[in-house]
This record gives structure tokens, C-alpha cells and sequence, in this order.
């Protein structure tokens, strides 16, 4: 299936490693020209030389904090400048700290709703001026299974990412006669760095290793084993793409069946 989405230009943020990066690569991949963002310069800069030179597409970096009011805008407007454009958002950032409700005072929830809430606002925001004169513009927001079914000890995750998806999904209401699509997938149980952490929290609680903690997690999910960055990559770049055109307002988990519910 041709995506369409040669010449097309993304910002994809928190894309120095985990799901940001595999989406950032599978863009690069079908012909994306795409700024990356993080937090480590470093990092980030050598994350962009690898996207380029195993796509050839054009891959710049942009290191900022999302959390920071002033450079949600700033990181768009570069990326615009630099790319010519910009077509696809994704926005992303690491989750919250793990733990309960008593564990964080009001400070540690404030600091929740900046990155898992108020990140997407200021991005999409700052997005909309370029994403209006764009043909084919799409906005992805990245949240998280517990947008669906609380998970155990991730009370921040739990509480603030409804926030977004309620975003989302208004969004995609509100700008749909304009043909600006809105959709948001909600990862479960994927081998990133911050899911490593997760287990190695668990462990810590539970006296085990993480690696029984990653056993023990694999085992509940009905396709008995964690996802890929690259499997989340696939679903993200196609709704995102032009081949995803009737597709809007969606929040699709990628979880391997671990949800129960049916809607």
C-alpha cells in the first residue's frame, strides 16, 4: 500500500529513543522529511544521524523540554522553518513516575499535567497556523492503555492522560470541517526504556528482578509477550498518513489484547 506520505513534513517530539524514534524512523522510512525532538542534545543528535542515514530522508534535530511553555512554540516554529512546512504532528512525551496516590504531593501533579497533558495543548496550538495550509494535515497524540483501564500504581498515568484523549477527540470535532484529522493510540506493555524502568520499579516494590517482572506481565497479555517499538511505529505512520484519510477521532489501544472491554 502506497501511505502517500513521500515529500510530507513531521515533527515528532520525545523521539530520541522509545515509540518516538521507531515512528520518527518508519516517517524517514516512507519518505518523510522529520524533525525530531528530546531533552538530550546529545542523544538526539546522534538518534537524527542515524534516522538519516539509514533513510536518506532529511532528519533534523531539535533538543527542548515540551514541559516548558515557551518551547513547545519554539520547536514548532523551528521545525516549520526548517522542513518548509509541516504536514503531521506527533506528540509525544515519557510518562509520569510510577506510584500512588499518597506517594506524589502537588507539586509531583502538576508536573504530570505539563508533560501528559499541557505538552499536547501548547503543541497542537502552535501546529495549527502550518497545519492549516498544509493538504494532508494530521495530528497523533500519544497516550496510554490506562486512558482505557487504570493500571495498578501509575496513578498520574491513570488520572492525567484522559485529559488528552478527551483532547483528542474533541479536536477532531471541533477542526474536522477544516480536514484536520485528530486520532491517538493508546500503547500497552511495549519494550521501551520507560517500560524497563516500570519493571525495575516493580522489582524493587515486589523483591524480584526485572526480568520476572517482565515475565510475569508477558504472561497477562493474551499475545504472551510485550510489544515492539516498530509494531506501534506501523499503526502510528499509517494514521498519520493520507491512506488514513476517513480515519479521525480515534483512540486505538496496541496492547496485544490485553484490554477486556469492547469499547
Amino acid at each position: 500500500m502506497d501511505l502517500q506520505l513521500k515529500g510530507l513534513k513531521a515533527l515528532v517530539t520525545g523521539a530520541s529513543q522509545g515509540l518516538g524514534f521507531a515512528t520518527a524512523r518508519k516517517l524517514a522510512q516512507e519518505g518523510c522529511a522529520v524533525a525530531i525532538n528530546g531533552r538530550n542534545p546529545e542523544k538526539l543528535a546522534a538518534a537524527a544521524q542515524k534516522l538519516a542515514a539509514e533513510t536518506g530522508s532529511q532528519v533534523i534535530a531539535l533538543s527542548g523540554d515540551v514541559t516548558n511553555p515557551g518551547e513547545a512554540s519554539m520547536l514548532v516554529q523551528q521545525s516549520a522553518t526548517a522542513l518548509g512546512g509541516l504536514d503531521l504532528l506527533v506528540t509525544n512525551a515519557g510518562g509520569p513516575p510510577a506510584g500512588k496516590f499518597e506517594d506524589f504531593d502537588e507539586a509531583a501533579w502538576q508536573q504530570a499535567v505539563e508533560l501528559s497533558f499541557l505538552s499536547h495543548v501548547r503543541l497542537i496550538r502552535a501546529a495549527l497556523p502550518y497545519l492549516r495550509k498544509s493538504n494532508a494535515p494530521s495530528v497523533l497524540t500519544v497516550t496510554s492503555i490506562t486512558v482505557k483501564e487504570p493500571l495498578p500504581n501509575l496513578i498520574l498515568s491513570n488520572s492525567v492522560r484522559l485529559a488528552t484523549a478527551g483532547l483528542t477527540k474533541s479536536l477532531s470535532q471541533e477542526l474536522g470541517p477544516e480536514e484536520i484529522r485528530f486520532n491517538s493510540i493508546l500503547p500497552g506493555w511495549t519494550v521501551t526504556e520507560r517500560v524497563q524502568n516500570l519493571m525495575e520499579h516493580r522489582a524493587q516494590v515486589n523483591g524480584t528482578s526485572p526480568e520476572a517482572e517482565f515475565k510475569k506481565q508477558s504472561a497477562a497479555i493474551p499475545l504472551g509477550r510485550m510489544g515492539q517499538p516498530e509494531e506501534f511505529a506501523n499503526a502510528a505512520v499509517f494514521l498519520l498518513s493520507p491512506a488514513a484519510s476517513y480515519i479521525s477521532g480515534v483512540m486505538l489501544q496496541i496492547d496485544g489484547g490485553l484490554y477486556s472491554g469492547t469499547l
